[in-house]
């Protein structure tokens, strides 16, 4: 009997569970080796029904603030919740009134101090609607990873969609070129007309394979964040740099948190879940931003020269 119980399938969402606190003491592990500063762990749970895990560091040595979270939370999806879902969703009906839904992720941001190292967002979630006997009614998969410079350097930006290339490249050869072209669309202030970074890869509500094999590809994923981003970090954390430097990067911090906070799908539906936790919601802003009235960089300058690659984003691989 012992041995039957052991072979039986565990259910995606418990292996989705086991990859994210398995990657996020990874992540922690790494961030903290190069910072030689601990990050403060925040277990929490949720009265609503889950858990969650906010590993914080904050004025560290390389990093002015990077977040490593994890949440695992159920419950009732409310009416607007659902109302924005049923777009892609058609299954799901909102004038049935609340419905019972999981959701577990994996979401981190890192702003390092030095305005030569970029900033990084990576986020990995998987969500199901259930009927009432629990079984999954619609469930999906989605997330992804962009960079965001202060200052643009190609060999970081050919290095990063290389690496996520490379992890798309052995699931699907589509996967990529869509991905990539998504995360140009999505990473955009469209108030501003320009791109909030360099890209990456961007999905969302993707369901149209087995979802084992969609879960593969998402580990894949995962595994590749630290090779993506910690030759960058190390390569511009000790780089030289002046007030105005600094400057301009917590100019580009303000664009970032006008993106976050006006048009981020993530941010909205944080924030319309009952007992959603905001201050897990909120560590993806930095610690310090800046806003001028009508900030325009000098013709032909290197924050000229990011602006360009903003307005106009490029392949890199």
């Amino acid at each position: 009997m012992q041995a039957l119980e052991n072979n039986v399938e565990k259910p995606i969402r418990e292996k989705m569970e086991q990859y994210i606190l398995s990657l996020q003491e990874r992540i922690v592990k790494e961030i903290e080796s190069i910072d030689n500063k601990k990050f403060y762990i925040d277990r929490w749970e949720r009265a609503q029904g889950g858990y969650g895990i906010s590993c914080i560091l904050q004025d560290g040595n390389v990093f002015e603030k990077a977040g490593v979270n994890i949440s695992v939370v159920s419950g009732d999806l409310p009416k607007p919740a659902i109302q924005q879902m049923k777009s892609h969703h058609k299954e799901l009906d909102p004038s049935k009134g609340p419905l019972p839904f999981f959701a577990l992720g994996i979401s981190i941001v890192i702003h390092p101090h030095n305005p030569h190292a970029p900033t990084i967002h990576m986020n990995y979630r998987y969500f199901e609607i259930e009927n009432k006997d629990g079984s999954p009614l619609s469930w999906w998969f989605g997330g992804g990873s962009d960079l965001t410079p202060s200052y643009l350097y190609e060999d970081d930006a050919i290095h990063f969609h290389k690496t996520l290339k490379d992890a798309c490249d052995k699931h699907d050869p589509n996967y990529y070129p869509d991905f990539k072209k998504w995360c140009d669309e999505y990473f955009y202030l469209k108030h501003r007309s320009e791109a909030r970074g360099v890209g990456g890869i961007f999905f969302d509500d993707l369901d149209n394979k087995p979802p084992e094999k969609i879960l593969a590809f998402v580990k894949q994923c995962g595994d590749s964040f630290l090779p993506s981003y910690v030759p960058l970090v190390k390569r511009r954390m000790n780089a030289t740099f002046t007030a105005e430097e600094k400057r301009w990067q917590q100019l580009r911090r303000g664009r970032y948190v006008e993106f976050n906070l006006v048009w981020d799908r993530g941010t909205k539906f944080g924030l319309q879940t009952p007992g959603a936790r905001i201050e897990s919601i909120f560590m993806s802003l930095p610690l310090t931003a800046r806003w001028e009235y009508m900030h325009i960089p000098e013709k032909n300058s290197r924050e000229d020269k990011l602006m360009q690659v903003l307005k106009h984003p490029k392949n890199w691989v």
